[in-house]
C-alpha cells in the first residue's frame, strides 16, 4: 500500500514541503551513516581461529576499528548457550603507508577445551558481537588422524579455490588449514584496506578451523607487518617460525623469506637455523618420535621445482636449499639439516603450480623401490601447491623437467592431506578447473622414521 502522503499542487508554490522534506531526510541519513560507522568500528571482522600449540587450547583474533574490549562467550554444542567466557586483549597496529590506518587486534585464548567437543562461540564486546560460529576443539590423542587443506598464493582478486575450500571447511572435513605463505596480493596494499578484505574473504574457513600459516615473499612490506601482527602463531617469533603438534605429526612451520630480506636482519636466517635444529633435536628424541612420527614442514620458496618463471629455483640452486655463501659467515641452508634429522614430508608453495616430487636429496632421487617409489622412501618428499588462486594467475612449466619431477599441472586447486597413522601418511592434489577433481594421489607409507630411515 502507498503511504506517501497527497499534497495539494497549492502546497508546493513555495518549496516549503520539499525543503522540510529534505531537511529530515538529510538528518535521517547522516544518523544512519553514523550509527553505521559506529558499528563498522566497534563490531567484531576479521574472525581467524588458531592452534597455541598446547593442548585444549585455541586462540580467537577479530579486527575492530576501535579500542573495545576483547571477549569470547562460549558453550558446548546442545548446551546453554554462551556458558562460559574468556578474556583477553588488544594491540593497536598502525599500518605504515601513507594514512598510517589505525586498528586493534583482539587475541583471546580459550582454555580447557573438551578434545574434539564442538563449541558455538561468538566474540566481541557490549560495544558490539560477532555472528555466532562453531569449531571442534583438537583431538590431542596420538592416534587421532587428521584432515587437513593446504595451499599458498591466495589473492583477493581471483581467489578461484576460495569457495570450494569454504563449502568443505564447513561441512567438516578439514580439523586444520595450512596456508603456505602469499596472502591477499597484498595485504598492505590501499593503506591495508587489501588486508582488511582478504581476512573478511578467509573468515568463512578460520572461523571455524585453525588456520596455521607461514610467511612469503608478498607479506615483505614494511618488514612483514601486516603478517606479523594479524597472525598469531604458537611461540615468540611473531609468527615467522614455530612448530605444532597434530596426532601422529610434528608440523613445522618456517620463514624462507629470511633468505632473500637481508635488510630487516642477517640474523635471522642464523636464529631461525638454530631454533629448528633445536626443535628437531627435540622432536627427534625416541620418546617423543614414537609418539609423533611423522615429521612435516611447511616454507613459501621450494627447495626444487621445475617451473619456466626465471624464479629462485629455476635459475639458480636455491638459496632455502643451500644457503647463501654472500653473507657473512656463510649463511646455511635448510636441506641437510632436515635430511640429517629425517624429516618426512616437506610442503611448499610459490610456484603457481601443482608439482609433486620423487623422493629427493641433493638433487638426486632416491625411491623406495621402483614399484612402489613412497613406500619406505629413502628421501624427503617434496610437494608444490601454489596454484590456489591470484592475480597473478597460473605459472608455466619447463619443458624439460629434471628426473625429480613425477607430476605437475597448471590448474587451479588446492592439496587435501591426512595423516592417516605413524606408518601411512596421504595426499592428494583438487582441480578447481575441473570442479572439485582429484587429479593426483599417492600414500606415502614408512615402517621407520628418522635419519636412519635413509639407510
Amino acid at each position: 500500500m502507498n503511504t506517501w502522503p497527497l499534497v495539494r499542487l497549492s502546497q508546493l508554490s513555495d518549496g516549503s514541503i520539499f525543503k522540510s522534506t529534505a531537511l529530515v531526510f538529510h538528518r535521517c541519513i547522516c544518523e544512519s551513516s553514523q550509527l553505521f560507522r559506529q558499528i563498522h568500528i566497534t563490531t567484531p571482522q576479521q574472525l581467524c581461529f588458531l592452534h597455541t600449540g598446547a593442548p585444549g587450547s585455541m586462540v580467537v583474533t577479530w579486527t575492530t576499528f576501535n579500542e573495545t574490549k576483547s571477549e569470547v562467550e562460549y558453550g558446548l554444542l546442545g548446551g546453554r548457550l554462551f556458558e562460559m567466557s574468556a578474556r583477553g586483549d588488544a594491540a593497536l597496529f598502525v599500518d605504515s603507508g601513507e594514512e598510517e590506518r589505525k586498528m586493534y587486534i583482539h587475541r583471546v585464548t580459550l582454555t580447557d577445551l573438551k578434545p574434539a567437543a564442538t563449541y558455538v562461540y561468538h566474540c566481541g564486546s557490549d560495544d558490539g558481537w560477532s555472528d555466532v560460529f562453531s569449531f571442534a576443539a583438537l583431538n590431542d590423542s596420538a592416534s587421532f588422524s587428521p584432515r587437513f587443506a593446504l595451499y599458498g598464493d591466495l589473492g583477493n582478486e581471483n581467489p578461484q579455490s576460495l569457495a570450494r575450500l569454504q563449502k568443505e571447511t564447513q561441512l567438516g572435513m578439514y580439523d586444520a588449514i595450512l596456508h603456505i605463505g602469499d596472502f591477499a596480493y597484498d595485504m598492505h596494499e590501499d593503506n591495508a584496506r587489501i588486508g582488511d578484505e582478504f581476512m573478511r574473504q578467509i573468515q568463512s574457513i578460520a572461523a571455524y578451523v585453525p588456520y596455521m600459516t607461514c610467511p612469503g615473499n608478498h607479506e615483505s612490506a614494511y618488514n612483514f607487518s601486516n603478517y606479523r601482527n594479524r597472525f598469531s602463531m604458537p611461540g615468540r617469533t611473531e609468527s615467522l617460525w614455530y612448530s605444532w603438534n597434530l596426532g601422529s605429526a610434528h608440523i613445522i612451520s618456517v620463514s624462507t623469506e629470511v633468505y632473500f630480506y637481508l635488510e630487516f636482519g642477517q640474523d635471522l636466517i642464523f636464529k631461525q637455523h638454530e631454533w629448528l635444529r633445536k626443535d628437531l633435536e627435540e622432536a627427534n628424541k625416541p620418546e617423543n618420535r614414537a609418539l609423533r612420527p611423522w615429521i612435516i614442514t611447511m616454507g613459501h620458496r621450494p627447495m626444487y621445482c621445475s617451473d619456466d618463471d626465471q624464479d629462485d629455483c629455476t635459475t639458480f640452486d636455491s638459496y632455502v636449499r643451500l644457503g647463501r655463501n654472500d653473507t657473512e659467515p656463510p649463511a646455511p641452508g635448510l636441506e641437510d639439516l632436515f635430511y640429517r634429522y629425517g624429516v618426512d614430508v616437506e610442503l611448499w608453495a610459490h610456484e603457481h603450480t601443482y608439482e609433486r616430487l620423487w623422493p629427493v636429496y641433493g638433487d638426486q632421487v632416491y625411491k623406495g623401490s621402483k614399484e612402489q617409489p613412497y613406500v619406505n622412501p629413502k628421501a624427503p618428499v617434496h610437494i608444490i601447491t601454489g596454484s590456489a588462486g591470484c592475480r597473478e594467475k597460473t605459472d608455466r612449466f619447463n619443458p624439460n623437467p629434471k628426473e625429480w619431477s613425477a607430476f605437475r599441472s597448471t590448474d587451479y586447486g588446492y592439496t587435501r592431506m591426512q595423516v592417516v597413522n605413524g606408518t601411512h601418511l596421504y595426499l592428494e592434489q583438487v582441480s578447481d578447473d575441473q570442479y572439485g577433481k582429484v587429479i593426483d594421489s599417492i600414500w606415502v607409507e614408512k615402517e621407520q622414521h628418522g635419519f636412519s630411515a635413509w639407510k
